[in-house]
């Protein structure tokens, strides 16, 4: 069942390690099926060591419909998150540490820069702590994600959404992208020049063009 997109997941889930997103087990990768299904990746295994077989197959109310590991302990939350948006067809969950350390001193990662209006559709919020694998995290995200693809978790890490797995990968590499140039501008000045809203909203429309046309 799934099994293309189980390889696509698994794929997706090394380059979250190559890309210093997550580190051996961290975070987790799901992705809606269009008939209603979830993968998940299971919970502590190492994303280079992991095969298509891994990934459970499971519907909203968490029941197994196929695979013989143990789902990640966050499904009760990112369960959460696809009921309560119809929209999203991915979500990920990473670690990474640029993004979520400035989770830890600003309540915002203030949109200044193209690439964070690009991948993530403008400012990201940063939202309370909550435990991990908790329904919680999952209500958190949802309140603070907005019209945004990504929210920071307080002493946590990112959740990343998208219609596609490609969007929510895209939205967790250019978020963590874009936190290293704005930690590395506040080393020479804290205050910096923002985008404006009007020029967020060409930067996403642009993007929404960028690539290839799907054949």
């Amino acid at each position: 069942m799934f099994e293309k997109e189980k390889k696509e997941m698994v794929e997706a889930g090394k380059k979250l390690d190559r890309y210093g997103l997550i580190a051996l087990s961290g975070g987790n990768l799901s992705w809606r099926m269009p008939t209603g299904e979830i993968l998940i990746t299971p919970s502590g295994m190492i994303y280079e060591e992991m095969v298509p077989s891994d990934v459970l197959v499971v519907d909203l109310d968490g029941n197994i419909l196929e695979g013989t590991r143990k789902a990640s302990v966050d499904t009760v939350a990112l369960l959460y998150i696809y009921q309560k948006r119809r929209d999203v067809n991915a979500v990920i969950h990473t670690h990474q540490p640029y993004a979520t350390a400035i989770g830890l001193v600003e309540n915002e990662i203030v949109c200044n820069l193209t690439t964070l209006a690009n991948a993530t559709r403008g400012s990201v919020k940063v939202a309370p702590y909550t435990s991990a694998a908790s329904l919680e995290m999952g209500v958190a995200a949802v309140d603070y994600l907005g019209d945004q693809l990504a929210v920071v978790l307080k002493h946590h890490g990112v959740i990343a959404i998208g219609d596609s797995l490609k969007q929510a990968l895209y939205a967790c590499v250019y978020l963590e992208e874009a936190a290293k140039t704005i930690t590395m501008a506040r080393s020479f000045k804290k205050e910096m020049a923002l985008l404006k809203q009007e020029e967020i909203d060409i930067a996403v429309e642009i993007f929404n063009r960028y690539g290839q046309d799907k054949k």
